[in-house]
């Protein structure tokens, strides 16, 4: 519905413009982005009664398949009336369940991001035992894996009571994970929770590191914990960090220079006096839209539980969709992974709210 305040800006706007004899072409004219969900996908019931436990990230691939990571943390008294789902549940475009597999033991605890690549291989990363693995996407057969399954300590940063040597392609606690498509360079964010890495690692593609740096601090901000929760790389050669702690984005180049700061703002509902408010973030995964340019960012904000879509290059938030916190159709609870289709529709996965859903892409 299209609100009065909006009519009168445009006309504002257009007066403006004929004051100052400025002229302006149709063709750049850019109508807000509108989401609506879509009830019908994924196909239910999953097959076999399966039942899931929080998804704990998700990723699409070059056919609009969607891959899903399903941590399996449930009720075990569901069970009773259930079958557990695999951890790696594969979707095609009309949401029917087409793959599923995955060994919970070697792919490691507590799965947290994955990357679908071009050439039918998908990455997974465990934080939980510090690992990030590549699979067959078709047979789910382990190709590489980069770090050493073991127990963490993050009171005192050691791998089964070893120190942990950061400077290396071992990984303590990681979050993302997205490849170079120039170069197959691995890029991995290491250290989303106090006490690990706090670093983006570098990895070449037979598993050499490569280098590494850390969130950027200004003088003001040393006592701000760096925690690193998610990484994409954009295709004009950006590196894109979720700096959780700061409620921001960071961005990088390459090599590790910094660009700069995205602010994602939000403002609490509820007066945050008495209770512990905003410590979930801001900016917690993101997703790049799918056109060429990939000008939008879609950014899962945990505190205001939305997806917003930001200007890659203002940061400018352009719209918003999500109504949460809820579990209703539509709304949120705790989602933690995000992905867009080559139609630009968008995906979200909720980790407490143990689905995803789709959200697409309609005219305004």
């Amino acid at each position: 519905m299209n609100k009065p305040g909006r009519y009168i800006g445009v006309s504002i706007c257009c007066v403006w413009l004929i004051l100052f004899g400025l002229n302006v072409s149709t063709a750049t004219a850019q109508p807000t982005a509108h989401y609506e969900l879509d009830p019908d996908w994924p196909q239910l019931p999953l097959p076999n009664r399966w039942l899931t436990g929080g998804l704990g990230g998700m990723c699409v691939d070059d056919r609009d398949h969607v891959f899903v990571l399903n941590r399996q943390n449930v009720v075990a008294d569901d069970l009773d009336a259930s079958n557990l789902a695999p951890p790696i549940i594969e979707f095609d475009p009309d949401g029917k369940v087409v793959g599923s597999w995955g060994n919970p033991d070697q792919l490691g605890s507590r799965l947290h991001d994955c990357h679908a690549d071009d050439r039918q291989n998908l990455w997974i990363v465990a934080a939980g035992t510090g690992v990030v693995q590549k699979y067959a996407t078709e047979t789910g057969e382990l190709l590489l894996q980069l770090g050493e399954s073991g127990r963490f300590d993050s009171s005192d940063g050691t791998r089964n009571g070893q120190p942990l040597n950061s400077d290396s392609a071992q990984f303590f606690l990681p979050a993302s994970v997205d490849i170079d498509s120039n170069t197959g360079d691995i890029y991995v964010a290491d250290g989303e929770l106090p006490g690990g890495n706090q670093r983006i690692a570098v990895i070449d593609q037979d598993g050499r590191f490569l280098r590494q740096w850390t969130l950027r601090r200004t003088q003001e901000e040393q006592g701000l914990v760096a925690l690193p929760h998610c990484l994409r790389v954009s295709d004009d050669g950006m590196v894109y960090v979720c700096d959780r702690a700061a409620d921001r984005i960071q961005v990088f180049d390459l090599m590790g220079r910094f660009i700069r700061n995205i602010d994602v703002s939000w403002t609490p509902v509820t007066s945050p006096q008495g209770r512990n408010s905003g410590g979930r973030g801001t900016a917690v995964v993101l997703a790049f839209s799918s056109d060429p340019e990939q000008r939008h960012l879609f950014v899962v904000n945990q505190n205001n539980v939305r997806v917003e879509v930001l200007d890659r290059h203002t940061g400018a938030l352009i719209t918003s969709f999500g109504d949460g916190p809820g579990r209703y159709r539509g709304q949120f609870t705790l989602p933690h992974g995000i992905g867009v289709d080559s139609t630009g529709n968008v995906y979200v996965a909720e980790q407490e709210g143990r689905r995803i859903q789709k959200f697409k892409l309609v005219s305004p």
